[in-house]
């Protein structure tokens, strides 16, 4: 009795589950992974300042945009610091809003597919024709007209 009530509740003559994972395929490595380390770190520099481009665009993707820490390794105030430096290039022109043209390093995508259908030409609303079932009324009389 007094080795029931010393075990944890649930466990009592049940073996241990095993893992999803690890049945299928084989075990999976579930350790930590060591954490990125910032460019600024390794090369030492406490402040970047706006006009330093070339420093700035090692943060920024392909579109233009600002990576996050946890791909530039950057800590919390480095990469409020980064942030704000790009802003401030932005703002002075050094560095673009949007990067719209495709160069050769990047991949080339097809030509963008329509969200919603092709809805046309919406300006002239009030110029609109029959609908579509009066457009297909006379269609359909026509070839009995020809047979007559």
């Amino acid at each position: 009795m007094s080795e029931e009530t010393n075990r944890p509740q649930g466990q009592a003559g049940m073996a241990p589950r095993a893992d999803k994972d690890a049945m299928e395929g084989g075990p999976r490595f579930k350790g930590k992974r060591r954490r990125k380390v910032s460019y600024l770190t390794l090369n030492k520099i406490d402040h970047v300042d706006y006009k330093e481009v070339n420093i700035l665009r090692r943060f920024l993707n392909d579109r233009g945009k600002i990576l996050p820490s946890r791909q530039s390794g950057n800590t919390a105030s480095q990469q409020r610091m980064i942030a704000e430096a790009i802003h401030r290039a932005r703002e002075m022109a050094l560095l673009p809003f949007v990067v719209t043209e495709m160069g050769t390093d990047r991949r080339e995508f097809g030509p963008r597919r329509e969200r919603y259908g092709d809805r046309g030409d919406r300006g002239d609303r009030g110029d609109r024709g029959p609908r579509r079932d009066e457009q297909q009324a006379p269609r359909e009389a026509a070839p009995a007209a020809e047979q007559a």
